[in-house]
């Protein structure tokens, strides 16, 4: 059995993020130049998990943005807002191939970790695909508004808003 690391993303492993945002999000479409976009942005938050031949199994992607904001989907942005005010978490996908692992734990730990040294209070995201409970695993929870609900439509009816404190 391959053993598996996370490392810091490349633009070399986009083709293979963006394969596996295809497969793992059909409904939430985002392309190759998206994934480019938020790592030239910010490389720092940008993850993906190899096995020992470096095939690309899983990624994450994280980046300063503001609370109860939600970046539409498939959009490029020009830059990271100055007034930010926590690290939201866009994206983690694991391959079919490598689900199972235990592998989301240590990423997601390791981005809080790093959030909280930086001075971030909380990592946000959107939770897709019913994945409410796994998130809630991580230590996130839902946070509801009628805003938020606007701002979610794009995201399918079972997307939730979640946040983990860090502070």
């Amino acid at each position: 059995m391959a053993s598996h690391a996370w490392r810091a993303m490349t633009p070399a492993d986009l083709d293979a993020v963006a394969e596996i945002a295809r497969v793992g999000f059909p409904d939430h479409f985002e392309g190759r130049d998206c994934f480019q976009n938020r790592l030239t942005l910010n490389p720092a938050g940008c993850f993906v998990l190899t096995d020992d031949r470096d095939t690309v199994g899983g990624y994450l992607i994280a980046y300063p943005w503001r609370r109860e904001q939600i970046p539409a989907l498939n959009t490029l942005i020009e830059a990271l807002p100055e007034d930010a005010d926590v690290l939201y978490l866009h994206d983690l996908a694991i391959a079919s191939s490598a689900r199972g692992g235990g592998f989301s734990r240590p990423v997601v730990e390791r981005l809080a970790q790093h959030a909280r040294s930086d001075g971030w209070p909380a990592l946000t995201l959107v939770a897709v695909n019913d994945a409410v409970a796994f998130w809630q695993g991580h230590g996130f929870v839902v946070h509801d508004s009628e805003a938020l609900r606007a701002r979610l439509a794009g995201y399918g009816a079972s997307a939730r808003y979640m946040v983990r404190r860090l502070d």
